[in-house]
């Protein structure tokens, strides 16, 4: 990932120097369980941990380029890892990844990086529950319009609307969670998942070390289901940040301007026209979102692979591992900092809300009248002809609310005076359940 999207802290999960030291760490517990039942001298197990410890913990981008210089002759990442290390530890270093084949580093090692990065995601998460929370209890009573196809439907509260988008948080949250504890898998089961030459104990005992599950049925790899699952799950929350982020971008729109991104002090909207203020963080958040959508595509792909292994689910993993992790990263704290400074316009809500003369209020009003003993045919023809009226005279002087409209009707005004139909029309009754909502959203 561009370092332009990318934050420090998530960053070094993937950096060569942390995979090296996973690398070391995993050959290091294994060495270590090897000597408890004899596999290898004890004292082997302590040089690799005396000697190796120190010279892992030190791997920086001068030792990066020796790995690197190794492998251009190897042409085997592992191989090139075990021989630098051997340079450090001496003798004993043929000890290390005894009965071992490479996809028992590398699949282990992406495990800890994988539950690492879901970690700062849940994270990520919780700032940003934190953050809608507070902003849909401030807005809980905040009237504005709903939109059914992008249309005036009823009135709700902008509390309402971001309380929605808190529930799918907690559940994107719920999901990360469980594809956490499905990447949080060791294999080191040998060439072909047998344990022919490394015994299920040496496993166990890794696994419990570095907080990871054992793999009931290994190959030569960790199935890949579990990472496609991974995937998927932070497709989805890409997928809950852009709905977010669409919304903001529709509200910021000049003819609603209901919302909008905070605009800093000094921050310039256009290189040419100096009144714009844009929506380019939700715009920025809409584009890293399609990015980790598609990273999922080539997760399910990787799931057949040739027999007990092949390789061609490495160089994908290469790629989207980081690449996904760090964007969605990056995002979600980018949507949490935007939703905390979010400007609301209450006033411009109200505004919206009665532009077109009362209309949303139609569904009321049927109801009403259907309660009064008119048939839904009749009524809902009475309502939709007084909503038509009202909608056609929109911003001509022949303009007449959607109320008077309704009350020009023999059959409305048979059963409705102006007074009752205030009452029926009432825009408290709307949020009526407002607390209902919340409660069983909070809690």
């Amino acid at each position: 990932m561009v370092p332009r999207y990318s934050r420090p802290v998530m960053a070094a999960i993937w950096s060569p120097e942390e995979r090296y030291r996973i690398w070391f760490e995993i050959e290091a517990l294994a060495a270590e369980a090897m000597a408890a039942i004899g596999t290898i001298p004890a004292e082997a197990a302590q040089v690799i941990r005396e000697k190796g410890t120190p010279r892992a913990a030190a791997i920086g981008a001068e030792a990066v380029e020796r790995i690197d210089e190794i492998e251009r002759v190897t042409r085997h990442d592992v191989i090139a890892f075990l021989t630098y290390m051997q340079e450090g530890i001496g003798p004993e270093a043929r000890f290390m990844h005894q009965g071992m084949t490479s996809s028992d580093v590398l699949d282990t090692a992406l495990a800890v990086q994988m539950t690492r990065a879901a970690d700062l995601l849940i994270a990520d998460l919780d700032a940003l529950l934190a953050a809608l929370k507070a902003r849909a209890i401030e807005h809980k009573h905040t009237p504005t319009i709903g939109r059914s196809h992008g249309i005036h439907a009823e009135p709700t509260t902008f509390g309402l609307k971001l309380a929605g988008h808190y529930a799918e948080f907690v559940r994107n949250r719920a999901r990360l969670v469980a594809a956490r504890a499905e990447i949080a898998t060791c294999a080191i089961s040998g060439p072909v998942g047998t344990f022919a030459s490394v015994h299920p104990s040496v496993e166990a005992f890794v696994a419990g070390k570095l907080g990871l599950s054992v793999e009931p049925v290994s190959t030569q790899v960790i199935p890949r289901d579990r990472h496609a699952a991974f995937f998927s799950a932070l497709a989805i929350v890409a997928s809950g940040i852009e709905r977010l982020a669409t919304e903001v971008r529709h509200l910021q729109r000049s003819e609603v301007r209901e919302a909008e991104e905070f605009f800093h002090a000094g921050q310039k909207g256009s290189s040419s026209m100096p009144h714009k203020r844009n929506p380019v963080l939700s715009e920025n958040l809409t584009g890293l979102a399609r990015l980790v959508r598609g990273y999922v595509t080539p997760a399910l792909e990787n799931v057949t692979l040739w027999h007990e292994r092949d390789i061609s689910h490495s160089s994908v993993e290469r790629v989207i591992a980081p690449d996904a992790t760090i964007a969605l990263d990056f995002a979600l704290s980018r949507l949490t900092g935007m939703m905390e400074k979010l400007v609301v316009y209450p006033v411009r809500m109200q505004q919206n809300l009665e532009s077109l003369g009362g209309v949303v209020h139609s569904q009321k009003v049927l109801l009403a009248l259907t309660q009064a003993g008119i048939s839904r045919e009749a009524a809902y023809a009475a309502v939709q002809q007084a909503a038509m009226t009202t909608w056609r005279a929109l911003g001509t002087p022949e303009v007449r609310s959607f109320r008077d409209n309704l009350l020009l009707d023999a059959e409305v005004a048979r059963h409705f005076d102006a007074a009752k139909l205030d009452l029926v029309m009432d825009p408290t009754r709307d949020f009526a359940q407002v607390e209902t909502v919340f409660q069983r959203v909070f809690g």
